[in-house]
């Protein structure tokens, strides 16, 4: 680091708003946590396309599953989120349960 550039200097920073989403190495906060969990379930639900293939792959055992987890975190993390965090995970769950029941019902309704 040269002397003209402080820990604090504009080059040195990170920006969260413009951050690599491809870079592991950023740190990762609850939200992000939340949202990439309930991607993974929207994904195994049908409601997102598989990212290389471009096509639709439901799984629902693994949609119960990652929703079964963010249940247990909801649980486990009650009292200790801030209200942002909260509802995050409240809506985000609600969402996820609703997207199963209908996916389940197609999937065990005669065609």
């Amino acid at each position: 680091m040269s002397k003209d550039q402080s820990p604090e200097s504009p080059a040195n920073q990170t920006h969260p708003a413009d951050p690599n989403p491809q870079d592991p190495s950023l740190p990762i906060d609850f939200t992000t946590f939340v949202l990439s969990l309930s991607s993974s379930a929207a994904f195994h639900l049908g409601l997102a396309p598989h990212p290389e293939k471009d096509c639709e792959c439901k799984n629902l055992p693994m949609a119960k599953q990652t929703i079964d987890i963010l249940s247990i975190l909801q649980e486990k993390t009650q009292g200790n989120l801030t209200g942002a965090e909260e509802r995050l995970l409240g809506e985000v769950l609600y969402n996820l349960r609703m997207a199963f029941v209908a996916e389940s019902k197609k999937c065990s309704s005669p065609q």
